[in-house]
């Protein structure tokens, strides 16, 4: 290779100076003026902008850690009531059911019927429970899927699949993939907010989650989710130590960002990049985050329509406030976590108790979002990580009983953000086992919710390990167009 060749390939002319000189001072006073939206989706492999005019612009996920009782919520099966403690073990044969290790050693699989009571409410004459009265008065707003199934049977990996579309650890969450593909406006808080619910059911089954839940994987960790505390300060160390000015801070920070910038210059690591945004952001936070959980603008109508706990920080009630509030601000997808719905046991007493604590909660939640306009535009989608068994766990009583885990069937609700509400889509068989309408994998679930925010699942994607990552993966996914208006 001759040098003085390549240097004269590689020389521009003084017109190409000009030219590419001036188009990059363009772009840059571009990006001032547009901000932070300038680069909300900006990778590797270019920026992945919505493909088409979206439905929604943001979304709140209730995950409900644990798998609530399909049957005794909103899939109702009357006809069963008169099987009640019929053993269902050579049946269970016949249908190949996967078993846990929680009942596989039981002699008997007795058919539990559900004790509560349903009627049918709204327009749609949707079946729901007596233990969600709130629901009730809401269903002409939800779409109530009762086909949902997954791929997992137990707790860590059905939500890993449901949370960020694998079972397997390192993949990046469904926040963190809209987080990448729609950033957020406003450079105070991050586009996805995580929120942990208290729950009050004392006896009940509580699922430990990790952070893999809400993690950026293999995304820039700029997108993983920042979780919010319930309890005490809302971010750790975010308060000025004592003696410590916002000017001495200011100039902390900008120091170890100059130092931070060295170190980039000379290896070229993005995640230092990533380390001086999460700097940036924690010192925008310290004033941002103080005003967000203020609730004492809000007004007595809005605690009255969450109900009283959403005065109390931590419950679910104030989480779902703090949702409303988040999303004003310009966050774009928040998630609350609300645990406790795993009732292998006395079902009856703690499912209850799981109810009244997300209730009125949710009702509220998207009556404000409606009164305040944003329902059109914000999707919200509630529900866990499978279904729960038509048979006993343990014993069997006719006022108490406990269910195993049900991976092929379960119900979830979708609302606001372009979905029709007052539908009831798919149904199951007469023992709430199988589905024989219009099933729904999660991955189907996925593609819906992008798809929504005018992304699509198959160009949605990050080059990772010599692969393009998705969210949906590599086996085929579909939108449920009939979900939408």
């Amino acid at each position: 290779m001759n040098p003085l060749i390549d240097l004269h390939n590689t020389a521009y002319s003084r017109r190409q100076f000009f030219r590419k000189s001036g188009m990059g001072l363009g772009m840059a006073a571009l990006a001032q003026l547009l901000g932070p939206r300038a680069t909300a989706a900006a990778t590797a492999s270019g920026p992945p902008l919505r493909a088409f005019a979206p439905k929604a612009k943001r979304a709140i996920y209730i995950s409900l850690i644990g798998a609530p009782s399909q049957m005794d919520l909103f899939d109702y099966k009357p006809h069963l009531n008169r099987r009640f403690k019929e053993d269902l073990t050579e049946w269970l044969k016949q249908e190949g059911e996967r078993l846990t290790g929680m009942t596989s050693g039981q002699k008997a699989f007795p058919l539990a019927p559900s004790i509560f009571q349903f009627k049918q409410h709204g327009e749609s004459g949707a079946w729901v429970s007596e233990l969600l009265p709130w629901h009730a008065k809401m269903v002409d707003d939800l779409c109530i899927i009762k086909s949902m199934h997954t791929d997992a049977i137990n707790h860590e990996p059905a939500n890993q699949l449901i949370c960020t579309g694998s079972m397997q650890s390192g993949k990046a969450s469904l926040g963190s993939w809209l987080s990448y593909g729609l950033g957020s406006t406003n450079d105070e808080l991050p586009a996805f907010v995580v929120l942990h619910a208290t729950h009050s059911s004392p006896h009940s089954n509580v699922q430990a989650i990790s952070n893999r839940l809400w993690s950026a994987g293999f995304l820039p960790g700029r997108h993983s989710g920042v979780a919010l505390r319930s309890l005490g300060d809302p971010v750790l160390f975010l308060k000025d130590a004592p003696g410590v000015s916002r000017d001495t801070r200011r100039a902390m920070l900008d120091g170890v960002n100059e130092l931070n910038r060295r170190s980039f210059a000379a290896i070229r690591d993005s995640e230092i990049e990533v380390r001086i945004q999460q700097y940036e952001m924690a010192f925008r936070m310290q004033s941002s985050v103080p005003e967000l959980t203020d609730l004492d603008g809000e007004g007595e109508a809005t605690h009255r329509l969450y109900g009283e706990d959403s005065r109390k920080r931590g419950t679910f009630a104030n989480s779902a406030l703090m949702a409303r509030r988040l999303l004003e601000r310009g966050v774009c997808f928040v998630q609350i976590f609300h645990r406790g719905w795993d009732q292998h046991l006395d079902l009856p007493r703690d499912l209850a108790s799981q109810c009244r604590d997300v209730d009125q909660g949710c009702y509220g939640l998207i009556q404000d979002l409606k009164q305040r306009g944003m329902l059109e535009d914000t999707l919200v989608i509630w529900g866990g990580e499978f279904g729960r068994t038509v048979y006993c766990q343990g014993k069997l009583s006719e006022d108490d009983y406990g269910r195993d885990h049900h991976p092929r069937c379960f119900t979830i609700w979708m609302a606001g953000g372009g979905i029709r509400g007052g539908q009831v889509y798919g149904e199951t068989d007469e023992m709430s086992y199988n589905i024989v309408e219009n099933p729904v994998h999660v991955r189907d679930l996925h593609a819906t919710i992008l798809h929504a925010l005018g992304l699509k699942h198959e160009t949605l994607s990050y080059k990772y390990q010599g692969l393009d990552q998705r969210l949906t993966g590599v086996v085929p996914a579909k939108v449920i167009h009939d979900w939408f208006a």
